[in-house]
């Protein structure tokens, strides 16, 4: 399990260092935002604000992850096959019971006192929950992202809007003053009267001072226009990417919660197959008690009898809500994992052609 200790450290690191990198994006693209407001230029801001680094370091941190979580499967696996191999007796118990039945079971017996499969199950149990912790986490830093991101959006959203009706308006006026100017140029290139003409005149010269000005207003509003365009297209960008990135981390967690109840029922099974075997081993004792015939031992024995019995009766009770609840849970794993396969198809097929954590 060292080997899973360290992966663990490592993926720690690599989320630190992946939500280093999302808060540092999250932080141009404010900044840029701030620039805006200020007037100042943010081409600069919004090139710099690339995804690719980020994404490096995620996929990266969801690659060993998930590893991870196939390593924990091969190890349950495992667990499952030696639990099984413990509910019946070894080749050398069944040789022994061929001589002495007693000494088989006392050999049995001891074996599964000495079963550590609880304690294994446990240490992946908390190991699936360290995980957890540090997917949830994660989640958390790429949902308070969005929201900060979605909030500057919705702002910039907005003012554009704003902006592209102030750049229609301009131009809309810009257009109606066309055919006022080139009447005026037709006035003033038939009249001959002098004042008459310089009075055309001043007034074509108010109407260009206005249509350049206008002109000038529309291609500020038009570079504004198109800022405001660049910061929303790699705002949404970022928020797309920000529920990508949220999206694989919930598929890990459902996987890992899943596993983890998996693994419950299997330590849950394991201590019930104990006690079972111990009953088993007591109705075995008080038949043998059983040929006595001694009237007292007869009567002990009929006791003991009938409460192994109603210990057995509600123990298959048991069971029937237990095996529900274990079919449950196998349905909710077989779901969790076709989703974990569907987005990490690429470390499935390393693990299931025995390339598993090679290059």
């Amino acid at each position: 399990m060292a080997d899973f200790d360290a992966q663990i450290r490592e993926s720690q690191a690599q989320v630190e260092t992946a939500q280093s990198k999302i808060q540092e994006l999250t932080s141009r693209i404010e900044t840029a935002r701030q620039k805006m407001e200020s007037g100042t230029d943010i081409s600069v801001d919004i090139e710099n604000a690339t995804l690719t680094d980020v994404h490096a370091h995620t996929d990266l941190m969801n690659a060993n992850i998930a590893e991870l979580i196939m390593g924990l499967d091969d190890v349950t696996s495992a667990f499952s096959k030696e639990f099984d191999e413990m509910r019946t007796k070894t080749g050398w118990e069944s040789f022994v019971g061929m001589f002495s039945s007693a000494k088989a079971d006392s050999m049995r017996e001891e074996r599964m006192r000495g079963a550590t499969i609880d304690d294994k199950l446990q240490d992946l149990i908390g190991k699936s929950d360290v995980i957890v912790k540090l997917l949830e986490n994660q989640l958390g830093v790429l949902e308070e992202q969005k929201v900060s991101v979605e909030s500057n959006l919705s702002g910039t959203l907005t003012e554009r809007e704003q902006v592209v009706a102030d750049l229609e308006a301009v131009r809309t006026e810009v257009q109606n003053m066309d055919p006022q100017i080139i009447a005026l140029e037709n006035k003033i290139s038939v009249e001959q009267d002098a004042a008459a003409r310089t009075a055309l005149e001043t007034e074509l010269a108010g109407l260009n001072t206005r249509h350049n000005a206008l002109v000038q207003d529309e291609q500020v509003k038009l570079a504004k226009s198109q800022t405001l365009e660049r910061y929303i297209e790699k705002g949404k960008t970022w928020i797309d990417s920000l529920q990508n990135q949220a999206a694989t981390q919930m598929v890990l967690i459902n996987k890992l919660q899943t596993d983890t109840k998996q693994r419950v029922v299997l330590y849950d099974a394991l201590s019930k197959s104990l006690k079972t075997a111990q009953q088993q081993d007591v109705a075995h004792r008080i038949n043998e008690i059983g040929v006595q015939t001694d009237q007292e031992a007869q009567t002990a024995m009929a006791a003991i009898g009938s409460a192994t019995n109603a210990r057995m009766a509600d123990m298959l009770e048991a069971h029937e809500d237990h095996m529900v609840f274990a079919r449950d849970v196998l349905e909710q794993k077989a779901k969790a994992d076709e989703r974990f396969m569907r987005r990490f198809s690429e470390i499935v097929e390393k693990h299931d052609s025995n390339q598993y954590g090679g290059e």
